[in-house]
């Protein structure tokens, strides 16, 4: 999707979004306001909202390995989302506000990752390796190997991931990808955290919340980039 592609919301949340964004055009073609939309498709970060799925996630694995939680309850894994390193998406805002005229940027990844593939990744690094039984709403993760730090708390055979009804949405988008392609040519900028390296990141912080020794490659990853949680800076000089 990029900036000609059509909006069509899909809950009351969406169209409020669209109307946010007509009005913004408005006043800048209308009354000759510096005013742009950045059109910022899922940005996640260790910061993101416990309810949202990829912190959902991270959390659940981190909770079952402290022995806090039995099993992940989950809605759609086959819902499809770009999700990109939110602290780049703050450098893309910047970016677009400091253009010579206002104008309005899709800002993402140009990736689409499934949920499943977000547990499944997530879980992996953490140590647990899922595999999945049955179909549809029956489908089940079940724990297939996990490292020997955590046996005493997951066995294999152990189903840890289930599908809950109540967490579908009532009109389900399948698949967002973004076309930053405009971002990149007129502002220079692109994604330089990867789909792997932004679970990487959001598993090894949620695990140092539970008390919990992290793999440590998310880490390293956000030390590279010059960014810390502690300080909230993020270089844009930094181009790793």
């Amino acid at each position: 999707q990029n900036e000609e592609t059509p909006f069509r919301p899909r809950s009351p949340y969406a169209a409020a979004k669209v109307y946010s964004y007509w009005i913004t055009v408005n006043y800048r073609e209308g009354y000759k306001i510096f005013a742009s939309n950045g059109i910022l498709f899922n940005h996640e970060s260790p910061r993101r909202g416990e309810t949202f799925v990829t912190r959902k996630i991270t959390r659940a694995i981190s909770s079952i390995l402290a022995g806090k939680q039995e099993k992940l309850y989950i809605g759609n894994l086959e819902a499809k989302r770009d999700w990109g390193f939110a602290p780049e998406y703050v450098e893309a805002m910047w970016l677009i506000l400091q253009h010579e005229k206002p104008d309005d940027f899709v800002v993402g990844t140009g990736e689409s990752h499934s949920v499943r593939e977000f547990i499944e990744e997530a879980f992996s690094y953490a140590g647990v390796e899922i595999e999945w039984k049955g179909k549809g709403e029956e489908e089940k993760g079940i724990v297939k190997s996990v490292v020997k730090k955590y046996e005493h708390i997951l066995k294999p055979g152990k189903v840890i991931i289930q599908i809950d009804r109540k967490y579908f949405r009532p009109t389900e988008v399948e698949f967002l990808q973004a076309d930053y392609s405009k971002a990149k040519r007129i502002l220079g900028w692109e994604p330089r955290t990867t789909f792997k390296e932004l679970v990487m990141i959001m598993v090894d912080y949620d695990m140092m919340l539970f008390g919990l020794e992290p793999p440590g490659k998310g880490i390293e990853i956000n030390r590279k980039k010059n960014f810390s949680y502690t300080d909230h800076k993020l270089s844009l000089l930094s181009r790793e």
